[in-house]
């Protein structure tokens, strides 16, 4: 039936009880100020006790007319007082109760809410020399980011993520021709490598010229890992004008390779 009057915000109520440690005493204290006995229900060794006669009560203080011992049990129910709350009982709310879009992130502990993770991002610290016209190894040591210490950035140069998913991979490389004058770059190319094999691979523009000494190709694109031994590797490789040029090389700082793991992908 319908609530009449103002409808109470406190919805869960449940009667006080308080136990009491015994002794030879007629003193006790409560833990809920009353104002007289007639809103405690006392019960000594499971006997209720009548309220004035066995006992007087105001306050917070209890007092019997006689003494008990320490081997009595004693406890009273606040019969005046209606413990109530707003927490619901345990196991007691479900998803239709909340209401939707209703939660927001600051409600939730941290760690809660997947992260892109593991991730990672490292450059070239220097240049590093390469041959005319091979894919090789990019030996990006200088480490940006690492979440998870998933990145070798000393001897292998790879990224070993142990949590399946997909991955956003990206990488950046730029490449120089120098020697002798007329070498240039003709075409710069980047590869994904994984488990050693190539998966992607992306050329820059043939620029048919002499003039390029400096060219470099970005790209991205998505890879699935297994979260255990699969691994991933950058390589570049350099078709400088001159092939004999013995000064191919990636730059450093504008050469770089990352990667993160995909948020419900």
């Amino acid at each position: 039936m319908p609530f009449i009057g103002n409808q109470p915000a406190l919805s869960y109520t449940s009667f006080a009880k308080q136990d009491f440690t015994t002794s030879a005493t007629t003193s006790y204290s409560l833990d809920h100020p009353v104002a007289n006995a007639n809103e405690l229900a006392l019960f000594i060794n499971f006997v209720r006790q009548e309220p004035t006669t066995s006992y007087s009560a105001s306050g917070t203080t209890l007092t019997l007319t006689s003494a008990t011992s320490s081997s009595d049990d004693m406890y009273c129910v606040y019969l005046g007082k209606a413990v109530q709350t707003v927490n619901p009982p345990n196991a007691s709310v479900g998803a239709s109760q909340i209401v939707d879009a209703s939660i927001t992130s600051g409600k939730l502990a941290s760690g809660v809410l997947p992260t892109n993770t593991p991730s990672f991002e490292a450059r070239l610290s220097g240049s590093q020399s390469v041959n005319h016209n091979t894919f090789t190894k990019v030996q990006a040591g200088d480490e940006i980011l690492d979440t998870d210490t998933a990145y070798d950035n000393s001897s292998n140069y790879r990224f070993t993520p142990q949590v399946a998913g997909k991955y956003f991979v990206y990488g950046s490389v730029r490449g120089f021709a120098g020697g002798s004058d007329g070498d240039a770059v003709r075409i710069i190319a980047l590869g994904f490598y994984k488990n050693g094999s190539q998966v992607r691979d992306y050329n820059g523009f043939d620029t048919h010229l002499n003039e390029m000494r400096h060219m470099e190709v970005t790209a991205s694109t998505i890879i699935e890992l297994n979260g255990s031994t699969d691994y991933l590797e950058l390589y570049g490789k350099i078709h400088a004008e001159n092939t004999s040029n013995s000064g191919v090389e990636f730059n450093g700082n504008q050469t770089y390779f990352g990667a993160y793991k995909l948020i419900g992908a």
